[in-house]
């Protein structure tokens, strides 16, 4: 909940969906594959059809979560990383450059998901 007691909306009804939580912007993308190259036009549609929101400069966070359910799949974070940070590019920020800190974890889960987190770095 914000300040004001009311919950963010999401935007979107497929596998992405986002929302804006004061100045963070939180993505989801339900289900796995092992093809980190599947979620780059995946979540670059989301982001050209359905997000609003106009890039901005300095420095930012971005936090990705990998959640499996059972063994985790078998594929590269590195690559996972690269591939949402390329969709993202220019819609969250000018150029993944302005990246300064990179979190990327696999966990287990309840439900098979990605969630990306991307916040102005203070």
């Amino acid at each position: 909940m914000t300040a004001g007691g009311v919950e963010p909306q999401w935007v979107g009804r497929g596998k992405v969906r986002a929302r804006e939580v004061g100045d963070t912007v939180e993505l989801t993308i339900d289900g796995l594959t092992t093809q980190a190259k599947y979620y780059k036009p995946l979540v670059y549609e989301f982001m050209r059809k359905e997000w609003s929101s106009r890039p901005s400069y300095g420095d930012y966070t971005v936090e990705i979560l990998m959640e499996h359910v059972g063994d985790p799949p078998w594929m590269d974070l590195d690559n996972l990383a690269k591939a949402l940070l390329d969709a993202i590019k220019g819609y969250l920020f000018h150029d993944d450059a302005q990246v300064a800190r990179l979190l990327v974890e696999r966990r287990q889960g309840e439900r098979e998901r990605i969630t990306i987190r991307v916040f102005p770095r203070s």
